[in-house]
């Protein structure tokens, strides 16, 4: 029975998380828990314009000011998850945007357990494979996800992977 080919989808810890190191090693958990293969890790400090540039998408309402601020107040902790459905059960695994709800209706989610408002929900997740690419080229404009999806994938896929607890990376056992 063949696997399905992996999806990659952007993850993100935000700075409400990323300072707390007990929390953001659960999260990690979480991740490994749920089966995700971490493809790339880092650790960022968005300036404000750079924030801003990331979510363009939102100039304009209401709440965007408020996330641009939040977003850039300080280090969020990156990764490129590949899973099958990975952009799905990524999402799944974050839990519903409102934290007031999802506290009380999905407690074991990421937002459920650490989420504090809508703005410093703790974490954020690509909604399609096109927003997936292009935020991955805005976080890892290094990393080409065709080849990695020619070439890289299929090992990720098969494994045998390690990980490797310095960079919070998995690597494909025979590189």
């Amino acid at each position: 029975m063949a696997t399905s080919q992996l999806q990659l989808t952007l993850a993100i810890i935000k700075p409400d998380i990323a300072k707390m190191t007990l929390s953001v090693l659960q999260i990690r958990d979480m991740m490994l828990k749920h089966q995700f293969r971490i493809v790339r890790s880092k650790t960022v400090h968005l300036s404000p314009i750079q924030a801003g540039q990331f979510y363009q998408e939102h100039e304009g309402k209401f709440f965007y000011h408020r996330l641009v601020t939040f977003m850039s107040s300080g280090p969020s902790h990156v990764h490129i998850l590949a899973k099958e459905n990975a952009i799905q059960d990524w999402r799944a695994l974050m839990g519903p945007t409102k934290v007031f709800k999802t506290r009380f209706e999905q407690p074991d989610t990421i937002r459920g357990r650490f989420g504090l408002t809508d703005t410093r929900n703790c974490s954020h997740g690509s909604d399609s494979d096109e927003t997936a690419k292009r935020e991955i080229g805005f976080f890892f404009p290094q990393f080409d996800v065709d080849y990695f999806m020619a070439m890289d994938e299929p090992k990720f896929r098969q494994g045998p992977l390690w990980l490797d607890p310095a960079t919070f990376e998995h690597v494909p056992a025979d590189l």
